[in-house]
């Protein structure tokens, strides 16, 4: 069984505004994130935030980890929920192709132009928690190279919209 894991809990810096709730077509980004991992995944769990239209996690062990502390909360969730496999997405991963667990398949992989676009083994909690603890680097590659993770290269990147006018050229590629 695979756990969908929307990673939404950023500062938007560079947006200026909550990202996640920004509007994209109609529909807010963090509800298209849920909706595209609700196709693949049994369950889809909503880290970083209290509110969404999914259920909620805290990052692990704590807020202000970056990605890594969203993927350390699925992880835990997926064992002790006795999912084998998480797929994680940003809040900010638009366009995601419509193969995706197979284009990840098998576990550990994820997009390398989006490396928090992973399928993640639930058993790989204790490599991430050990980063998470250890002094030092903290880096979503970090973790990749620690579990033997696989880099997939696409020909077509996946968008990632970090300013609005990221979101722009979304919507204006679309016709949305």
């Amino acid at each position: 069984m695979m756990l969908g894991a929307v990673l939404a809990g950023g500062q938007s810096t560079r947006f200026g505004s909550d990202k996640a709730l920004a509007e994209l077509g109609g529909r807010t980004l963090l509800a298209r994130a849920v909706d595209q991992l609700s196709g693949w995944c049994e369950m889809v769990v909503v880290i970083g935030r209290e509110t969404a239209p999914a259920p909620t996690l805290p990052d692990s062990p704590r807020s202000g980890m970056g990605p890594l502390g969203g993927i350390a909360a699925a992880l835990h969730h997926a064992r002790d929920e006795s999912y084998d496999e998480v797929l994680t997405c940003g809040v900010d991963s638009a366009d995601l192709p419509d193969d995706l667990p197979d284009l990840l398949g098998p576990a550990p992989s994820y997009l390398a132009d989006q490396p928090v676009v992973g399928r993640w083994p639930a058993s790989a909690s204790p490599h991430l928690d050990a980063i998470l603890v250890a002094e030092g680097r903290h880096s979503m590659r970090q973790f990749a190279e620690a579990i033997g993770a696989r880099a997939v290269t696409r020909s077509v990147h996946s968008a990632n919209i970090n300013t609005p006018a990221d979101l722009k050229a979304l919507e204006n590629r679309h016709g949305l």
